[in-house]
C-alpha cells in the first residue's frame, strides 16, 4: 500500500518535505500546501514553494485550490510551467474563510462548482488530476450527488477524509461513513485522518483491502517515522525517533536561519511544529520549548528535551 505525506498549511512545506526525505523517506508522494489565485494573483510565497529549483522531493504533487475554471487555469498554467504533471484539486479545507469563498470543503454543497471544475480537468490533456475531499461540508449526504460527477471524471484518484467541514477535526472520523464512499467511487481510493501509529494504518489497510493507500497528516507531523515504520512493519523505539528528529530539525534549522531573521520569525516558524512532534515527550520539556523567547534558549530546550527522550 502507498504512503502519501498530506497537504498541511504552514507545516508541510519546501523546507519540512526536503528535511524529511532526507532524514526518514518511506513516503511514496508528497503534497504541496495548496495554491490559490486570489486578487488577480498567485502568492508569491505558494510560488516559491513549488518552484522546482527549491524542492528537492522528486514524488511532489502540488495542490490546488478553486471555486471555478477561471481560478484554476493560471494555477494549472505555473504548475504546467514547472515541469509537473500531477494536480491535486483540494475540496477538504475547512477553514472558515476558505469555505464561505466556497474554497475547500465550501465547494462540496455545489455540484454545478464542482461539474464545472471537472470539465476543465478533462480539457488538460498535459495534467492527470487526483482530488482530496471530506464527506461534507454540512451533511454525510454531499458526497453522493457529486459521486456520478467524479466517476466520470478522468481522476488518478480519490482521497476521502471522512469527517465534515463543519466538524474541522474536532469529531472522530466516520469510518462506517468512508466505506460507503469506498464501495461507491470506481477511482482508487486514498484514506485520510486520524492515522497516528503503525496500528492505525494495519488497522485501516486490514478493513478495506483495495485501498491504494493512505495520507498521513497530523499522524506525520508526530512521528516522522511513520512511513518507515510501516515499510518495516515495526515501530521505533524512543531512542531511534528521537536521533532522527533531532537531525531533522537541524537540517530545518540550517535551512531556515539565513532567512529568518531575528527571534520571532525563527521561533514563529519552528515552535509550532513542536505542538505536535513527539507528543509522548515529557511535558515539562515540551513547555520549554514551547515557552522560549530567544533562538538560544528554544535551542537549548530543543537539545534538554531530545536528550531525555
Amino acid at each position: 500500500m502507498k504512503i502519501y505525506s498530506a497537504p498541511l498549511q504552514g507545516y508541510t512545506e519546501a523546507v519540512w518535505r526536503n528535511s524529511h526525505i532526507l532524514v526518514y523517506g518511506g513516503i511514496d508522494g508528497y503534497y504541496t500546501p495548496f495554491l490559490r489565485y486570489e486578487h488577480g494573483e498567485i502568492r508569491n510565497k505558494d510560488v516559491r514553494d513549488v518552484e522546482r529549483k527549491n524542492n528537492t522531493v522528486d514524488s511532489l504533487v502540488p495542490q490546488i485550490i478553486a471555486a471555478t475554471p477561471d481560478e484554476m487555469r493560471p494555477l494549472l498554467e505555473l504548475i504546467a510551467n514547472e515541469g509537473y504533471t500531477r494536480v491535486d484539486i483540494n475540496m477538504g479545507c475547512s477553514f472558515p474563510l476558505q469555505v464561505r469563498k466556497q474554497h475547500g470543503a465550501g465547494l462540496l454543497p455545489h455540484s454545478n462548482l464542482v461539474a464545472g471544475l471537472m470539465k476543465e480537468v478533462a480539457k488538460c490533456t498535459n495534467i492527470s488530476f487526483s482530488v482530496k475531499m471530506r464527506l461534507g461540508c454540512n451533511s454525510k449526504e454531499e458526497w453522493k450527488e457529486l459521486m456520478p460527477i467524479l466517476n466520470d471524471a478522468p481522476l488518478r484518484h480519490i482521497t476521502m477524509h471522512p469527517r465534515l467541514g463543519i466538524e474541522q477535526y474536532k469529531k472522530p472520523v466516520d469510518v462506517d461513513a468512508f466505506a460507503e464512499f469506498y464501495a461507491a467511487c470506481k477511482h482508487p481510493v486514498i484514506y485520510n485522518g486520524d492515522l497516528n501509529t503503525l496500528a492505525d494504518i494495519i488497522r485501516i489497510e486490514q478493513q478495506f483491502p483495495k485501498l491504494k493507500g493512505v495520507m498521513l497528516g497530523r499522524g506525520l507531523l508526530a512521528n516522522p517515522a511513520l512511513g518507515i515504520e510501516y515499510r518495516s512493519g515495526q515501530e521505533l523505539v524512543n531512542i531511534e525517533k528521537g536521533n532522527l528528529a533531532r537531525r531533522m530539525h537541524d537540517l530545518m534549522q540550517r535551512e531556515l536561519s539565513p532567512r529568518l531573521q531575528g527571534n520571532t520569525q525563527f521561533l514563529s516558524k519552528m515552535k509550532p511544529y513542536w505542538e505536535y512532534l513527539l507528543p509522548d515527550m515529557l511535558k515539562r520539556d515540551k513547555k520549554a520549548i514551547l515557552k522560549a523567547t530567544t533562538i538560544e534558549k528554544y535551542l537549548q530546550a530543543v537539545n534538554d528535551a531530545l536528550a531525555e527522550y
